[in-house]
């Protein structure tokens, strides 16, 4: 099985504003995950770098101002490629990296940057979350456009957080699905489920050049459960029983053929944070998202545990 919604490296914003998890080694990763049976992971740097203020992001803020770099992510996708190849290539061997970008701030020094890179550590994808880094994906519309044109130019695919709650005016689905419609030629994974939002996934399954994963499944069941505003309304919202998260999987599967591609999101697997005084705590674990595709039917774990992702990648099945 492949995993393909994973981060590595230091989560600064997380650390410095008390939340958890907070970061996770390339090492530990590929261990864990191996002994659940899981043989190959696309992974990608934590979401927060170096062109974001240190201080202001232990206040919970995002700004540039005072910031170490001026290039975001230069810093974090080189750190991921040496660890991959110089570090530990036994395990980077057994992973697709994504380099991260933001799709809004200093675009002509990111596209340098990855280019420079690419020359150096070729890399499978470009990944985003505009969200946490408060940068418009709809940037991409314009001058961010260079990044879809990057992915063009070296046929390969992006993947995109993605987000339904009203107040997120970074990162909403229906954005990622209208940018996705207007460049057919890159390969776009939306991820999350679009948050179960129906309308969203009618439109991806019209699409040939998208795709969408279920990382971080079993919180994201937890969350209808508890009526979050994080995930699709009850009037659009995919219909399944959301105490059953590996019967959720299986009716998006049939509901969406070839559409689904399995994540774990690690480690975002869980997430938990000061709610005022008391902790918000979303749990769950590597092993029962593992659980959850392995209770369905051998057929449809291959389809969207190895055969979709590896049509999203367009990599050859053993490469």
């Amino acid at each position: 099985m492949i995993d393909c919604h994973n981060h590595i490296g230091a989560e600064l914003l997380s650390y410095l504003h008390g939340d958890f998890p907070y970061g996770q080694q390339l090492e530990d990763l590929v261990t864990n995950g191996g002994a659940l049976g899981i043989r190959r992971w696309v992974v990608f740097p934590m979401v927060s770098n170096l062109s974001l203020s240190i201080s202001a992001m232990r206040r919970g803020d995002i700004t540039t101002e005072g910031a170490l770099a001026s290039v975001p992510y230069e810093f974090e996708n080189q750190r991921m490629m040496r660890e991959m190849h110089d570090y530990f290539p036994d395990h980077g061997a057994k992973v697709w990296p994504f380099a991260m970008f933001d799709p809004g701030r200093n675009v002509e020094g990111q596209v340098k940057a990855l280019r420079s890179l690419y020359e150096r550590y070729p890399f499978q994808g470009l990944k985003v979350q505009a969200t946490i880094i408060q940068s418009p994906i709809t940037q991409l519309n314009g001058e961010g456009g260079a990044f879809l044109d990057l992915c063009e130019e070296w046929d390969i695919p992006m993947l995109i957080h993605s987000s339904v709650l009203p107040s997120d005016v970074w990162s909403q689905a229906s954005d990622i699905v209208d940018i996705a419609k207007s460049r057919p030629g890159v390969r776009f994974n939306i991820a999350h489920s679009c948050r179960f939002d129906r309308t969203q996934l009618d439109r991806i399954a019209e699409l040939p050049n998208a795709w969408f994963d279920c990382s971080a499944h079993r919180i994201h069941c937890d969350l209808v459960l508890r009526e979050s505003a994080v995930v699709a309304p009850p009037e659009r919202r995919f219909q399944s029983n959301y105490n059953d998260p590996a019967q959720v999987l299986h009716d998006l599967a049939i509901a969406y053929p070839g559409k689904m591609m399995w994540g774990s999101d690690s480690p975002y697997y869980s997430w938990v944070a000061m709610d005022g005084d008391a902790p918000y705590s979303l749990r769950s674990t590597y092993d029962l998202e593992v659980q959850a595709v392995q209770a369905l039917p051998e057929k449809m774990q291959e389809e969207i545990g190895e055969t979709n992702i590896l049509e999203w990648l367009k990599i050859a099945e053993g490469k």
